[in-house]
């Protein structure tokens, strides 16, 4: 059993795809910064100082009594909020992943087809085939 285990764990699928899975948690952690760190301030900024991580909105006070500086703060005194900056963010992470894999798999098609459609090479023709050619030829000389 042992044995099975390690041929299957292996194969070239199983590694290929740990490593698609290890790289995809990197790179989503980079489109996470690149949300949050870099694209979300200047459209927030635009908007008026919007900060989007801690855009909320509150249904039900918590024990301390609101207005609350931030969605955290909200949290800590009870109060039940939507998180609707956080999710905004979330949706734009998504979206950019998304637009990354596309372009990634457009691109593996397109390799895909240039490297089909190259011609295959003849194939060499049988012995006989050869003699009966060079018999050919040779008859054409005289």
């Amino acid at each position: 059993m042992l044995k099975e285990f390690k041929e299957f764990a292996m194969k070239g699928n199983v590694l290929d795809m740990a490593i698609g899975i290890i790289l995809g948690g990197a790179f989503g952690g980079i489109i996470n910064s690149l949300v949050a760190d870099v694209l979300m301030p200047p459209i927030g900024l635009a908007m008026g100082g919007v900060d989007f991580s801690n855009l909320f909105l509150v249904l039900k006070e918590g024990a301390t009594p609101g207005p609350y500086a931030s969605l955290k703060g909200a949290k800590e005194a009870g109060a039940v909020a939507v998180g609707a900056g956080v999710f905004l963010n979330t949706i734009i992470n998504f979206l950019i992943v998304a637009f990354a894999m596309f372009m990634l798999v457009k691109g593996m098609n397109a390799a895909k087809k240039k490297e089909a459609a190259a011609p295959a090479a003849p194939a060499e023709p049988p012995a006989d085939v050869k003699l009966l050619t060079e018999i050919r030829d040779l008859l054409a000389k005289r």
